[in-house]
């Protein structure tokens, strides 16, 4: 067993302590599994089957990310900060299964519920730049990116909820502000390496891949010159119970991510997304409050039905709600749920990060998920070029970090 334990808040440094889990937290794991049943007995009554479908997949992503501390920001920061790229590996594996099972729905257009399945392929321009580059900074500043928040928020984490609520806030200015970053400012069409290149989609699952083996093979190169320090480990069991109280390897939770967001394309006809959700839940908010949300551009057209119906027949928010759900069953299960201490600083942080991120997400067309992971699982150019800008906004906030108290990985440390 190592002496260091990666900790749940990755605003902090590892922890010194014992890789042992506690024991199970019998408790919230019966009373998380009534509310997961309640709102899915609720859903198959209520809605589309779909829904009910959804649910149990945002359970287990919720599951898969808490498990393995999937994440995003954390993989960035390490990465732009020493050096270290295990967890961008990780990110490659997961994008390298993902366009191998999106190819072959995409070409067919196949799903389970009727319907045609559709990637997420969007337009490059100066709000794909502007969005990226700030969602960047603020996931670095608000401790977790878009899924992160979600399954920080599962695993109790007190500050996220702060985010969360900023998210929420940013992502509904930025719904506002759409028309004049996309419709006044210099937008190119969306590109596809499959179908707007003749490549087709063999010849663009081809490089694909062959980029993600490039860019695992960079990464392995600069540890070797850098070598910098390692991950620490995780709180983890043995034998079978690993299965269901954690941790999980990354790569293998690189290959589950895949394969349930290409089972969520299938499900809704699109891939995996977070932050539209966070528009809608903002914008219903500020319609109670008087704002007539209806005459905006971003909810005109296909996006006016979402805004009038119930947000429980909107596929993203209970897929949103899976995901929490699930990563509190997992925190629980491994006996980790806990509420942890809010401080002025962490708390402003939190509030940036959470605005810049629901900002930055709305102009880039999606955030770490639905830009970058679907994005790039679709085969769309402006994936590609959300991560190159993500990072852009990652290393400036590595300068920005200590200003909150927030911790960045340096060469000289144990683990990072």
């Amino acid at each position: 067993m190592g002496s260091y334990v990666q900790p749940i808040d990755e605003t902090k440094g590892p922890k010194k302590g014992s890789t042992d889990l506690n024991p199970p937290q019998t408790s919230l794991v019966a009373g998380g599994s009534v509310v997961a049943a309640i709102l899915g007995i609720y859903l198959l009554f209520t809605q589309d089957i779909s829904q009910t479908v959804l649910l149990v997949l945002g359970l287990l992503l919720g599951y898969t990310l808490f498990h393995a501390r999937f994440g995003f920001t954390s993989a960035f920061r390490r990465v732009m900060s020493v050096g270290n790229g295990q967890a961008l590996r990780a990110h490659m594996l997961m994008l390298a299964v993902a366009v191998t099972l999106f190819a072959p729905i995409l070409a067919t257009g196949y799903t389970f519920f009727g319907g045609e399945a559709a990637g997420y392929v969007s337009p490059v321009g100066v709000s794909l730049i502007v969005g990226a580059f700030m969602f960047g900074v603020g996931m670095q500043l608000g401790g977790g990116c878009a899924s992160g928040t979600l399954y920080a928020i599962g695993g109790g984490r007190s500050v996220m909820f702060i985010t969360l609520l900023f998210f929420i806030v940013g992502a509904t200015i930025g719904a506002a502000h759409l028309p004049f970053w996309t419709e006044e400012l210099p937008s190119f069409e969306p590109i596809s390496l499959a179908t707007s290149t003749g490549l087709g989609y063999f010849g663009a699952w081809a490089v694909s891949i062959a980029f993600f083996g490039f860019i695992a093979w960079l990464t392995l190169r600069i540890e070797k010159k850098k070598n910098p320090p390692r991950m620490a480990p995780l709180p983890s069991t043995k034998g079978w119970k690993r299965i269901l109280r954690g941790s999980w390897p990354m790569l293998a939770a690189a290959v589950v991510l895949a394969v349930l967001n290409a089972l969520t394309l299938m499900t809704r006809g699109n891939p995996w997304g977070i932050t539209s959700a966070f528009a809608l839940w903002g914008s219903k908010t500020a319609a109670v409050f008087g704002l007539d949300v209806a005459s905006w551009g971003y909810w005109s057209g296909a996006n006016a039905e979402a805004l009038q119906a119930s947000i429980f027949a909107d596929s993203t928010t209970i897929l949103n709600f899976g995901v929490i759900l699930g990563a509190f069953l997992a925190s629980a299960a491994g006996g980790l749920f806990r509420f942890n201490k809010v401080t002025g600083k962490n708390a402003a942080a939190s509030v940036i990060g959470g605005l810049l991120m629901g900002y930055g997400a709305r102009l880039a067309f999606g955030c770490n998920i639905g830009a970058y992971f679907g994005g790039i699982a679709s085969f769309s150019l402006h994936g590609y070029l959300w991560g190159i800008l993500a990072l852009a906004g990652t290393f400036l906030a590595l300068f920005l970090r200590p200003m909150f108290g927030l911790s960045v990985p340096k060469p000289k440390d144990t683990f990072c």
